[in-house]
């Protein structure tokens, strides 16, 4: 057997893994030169989907040098992993850190007439330095993955961070600490006025973590808010001089000022749910001037209240977003509606049972109605219809009567 062959392929195969392995880790060593740069990327928010309503955020480490020049971006995640849904739905899903170049991407950002901004941060050639060897090592497989938070810990947070962390005691933002008169939730709707469905959505979802009134440094977990408040901070340099930490910003690509699109009137959630509002009131009362309750109304309203009920109670206690605890809209989206309405509403109820039901049912709406704070008038609508349901069942009760109403 000719051993030379084996033991020259061998060797050669060292060699490719060592050339590999040299390449991979040499960018984490590689040392900056002083004309490098760290600027902060920030994209404006966009209507393609609406994970770009809110913006993004990234930070770029170029040297002219060096030839280096790199992008890192917090909000990646792969749509083909397993369970990308129910992972998505309950806040496990991974994101990570992916790196490429500004230029890379532009084309994207243009097609889909978002901004494109550049601040270039006053570093020392230490933070700087320090920054990109905590970017690199971040990049590494085993540490590129995190656990998205939207509030908490997401794409301009995280560089945010980073930031902060490679500047040390030696940096100062002034809103950092100073209350913004808003919540998490109102920062959120500010951005959502175009999208009301998807408003609407996330708003019945959250809760009251939702409405925490925020500072300065939490409220930066919106990209255009991260860009602002640097644009004041502040950098004390090694002799003590105080500089602004932002030395200068461009405009790499500029959006086009477009009309902003309408949602159609008639697909306007809050046109849709008072319409339907009316209509069932107007049913309603219709049906109980001559003497009637009807039982597939209530259990068609009450059943539909009660499964999404039962949607919003498992985005609480069987997800890890953090913000959906504690939710109000519960209190009248009651998740024991479905099954509940059916022994409430059965051929053999007594008014009794028909009035202990709807009587809680209806401290519980207006308990809610009180709480939440989901924007628009369906928060409104869709609870009223309900407690008009609820008083015509409770009706044969306080006339006297102790039989039901005759139902169909």
């Amino acid at each position: 057997m000719n051993r030379k062959p084996v033991a020259t392929r061998f060797l050669s195969f060292l060699l490719v893994v060592h050339c590999l392995l040299f390449t991979f880790y040499s960018s984490i060593a590689q040392t900056l030169s002083p004309s490098a740069q760290a600027s902060l990327i920030t994209y404006g928010p966009g209507d393609d989907d609406i994970s770009s309503s809110f913006g993004h955020t990234e930070i770029r480490i170029y040297d002219p040098v060096t030839g280096l020049d790199r992008d890192y971006s917090y909000g990646g995640f792969d749509y083909n992993a397993d369970s990308f849904v129910l992972k998505f739905l309950r806040g496990t899903l991974p994101y990570n850190l992916t790196v490429h170049s500004l230029y890379q991407v532009i084309y994207y950002y243009q097609q889909t007439n978002r901004s494109i901004r550049e601040q270039q941060l006053n570093l020392s050639p230490t933070q700087r330095q320090r920054l990109f060897a905590d970017l690199e090592a971040n990049y590494l497989p085993q540490n590129r993955e995190y656990r998205y938070k939207f509030y908490y810990d997401n794409c301009s947070t995280r560089p945010r961070d980073m930031i902060v962390k490679a500047c040390g005691d030696s940096l100062t933002i002034p809103s950092r600490a100073q209350m913004t008169g808003k919540s998490y939730r109102d920062w959120m709707n500010d951005y959502l006025g175009g999208k009301p469905w998807s408003q609407l959505v996330m708003n019945l979802a959250i809760g009251k973590p939702a409405d925490e009134q925020t500072d300065g440094w939490q409220a930066m977990y919106l990209p255009d808010q991260l860009h602002d408040q640097l644009a004041h901070a502040l950098l004390r340099q090694a002799n003590g001089q105080i500089v602004p930490l932002v030395g200068g910003e461009r405009t790499v690509l500029s959006a086009q000022k477009t009309f902003r699109k309408q949602v159609s009137l008639l697909l306007d959630p809050d046109v849709i749910f008072t319409i339907l509002g009316i209509v069932v009131v107007v049913f309603t009362i219709r049906r109980y001037k001559l003497g009637r309750v009807d039982r597939w109304l209530d259990l068609l309203l009450f059943s539909f209240t009660g499964f999404w009920g039962w949607i919003l109670f498992l985005l609480w206690v069987a997800t890890d977003h953090g913000v959906t605890a504690w939710n109000p809209t519960l209190l009248y989206m009651m998740p024991l509606h479905l099954p509940l309405i059916y022994w409430a509403t059965g051929l053999m109820a007594t008014a009794r049972r028909r009035t202990l039901y709807f009587g809680i049912t209806s401290v519980l709406i207006l308990l809610g109605m009180i709480l939440s704070k989901v924007p628009g008038g369906v928060d409104v609508v869709f609870p009223l219809m309900l407690l008009v349901r609820c008083i015509v069942n409770m009706q044969p009760v306080r006339q006297g009567r102790q039989t039901p109403m005759r139902v169909a």
